[in-house]
């Protein structure tokens, strides 16, 4: 497989401004009763008082997809040059197989189509050289779309306040938490 992209977020940084979330909305016109992007809020002490950290999350673009193994039509292929987790719309049939069986519960049942829907990475922005459209939203400048081992080898983490790693083995790293 060629590189794999990931999610990079600085958690010590966003502000919780959903902008993020907006602009995948727009880019990839999510219908309004689902989001594939989310921002939770979560408290924290930070030196000694408490304050507030969010998490952008969508999905993440697993090295060992649950949804693509649920799947029963072969609606999710994962893509050779980046990793990125897509789905086929056109063969998904709504059983929902993929939501259940995704820990981070990325995909989301859209209720109009009856048919399950995702984050893509904006791969077709990608491929013409563009920025995905979550990182391009982002104002702050705390969540782009990079090279895993660019990432990695620059010190990102696993680790982030409100996020667990399951064994699907997300491509989501971190700027390590400020103490």
């Amino acid at each position: 497989m060629g590189m794999q992209k990931a999610f990079y977020y600085n958690q010590n940084y966003c502000v919780g401004c959903t902008s993020c979330a907006m602009a995948c909305r727009i880019a990839k016109n999510v219908d309004l009763s689902i989001s594939w992007r989310q921002v939770d809020e979560y408290e924290t002490t930070f030196r000694g008082r408490e304050v507030a950290r969010y998490l952008s999350h969508a999905c993440n673009h697993c090295k060992k997809p649950a949804c693509m193994a649920a799947c029963p039509v072969g609606a999710y292929s994962k893509r050779e040059k980046d990793g990125l987790v897509l789905q086929d719309h056109a063969k998904c049939i709504g059983c929902g197989n993929c939501v259940a069986a995704c820990p981070y519960k990325a995909p989301k049942m859209n209720a109009k189509t009856k048919k399950a829907e995702k984050c893509d990475g904006c791969y077709d922005l990608l491929d013409k050289g563009e920025l995905a459209a979550c990182h391009r939203g982002c104002p702050v400048q705390v969540l782009k779309l990079e090279s895993l081992a660019k990432l990695e080898s620059n010190g990102a983490v696993k680790e982030a306040i409100g996020f667990v790693t399951y064994a699907t083995e997300p491509s989501f790293r971190f700027e390590p938490a400020k103490k």
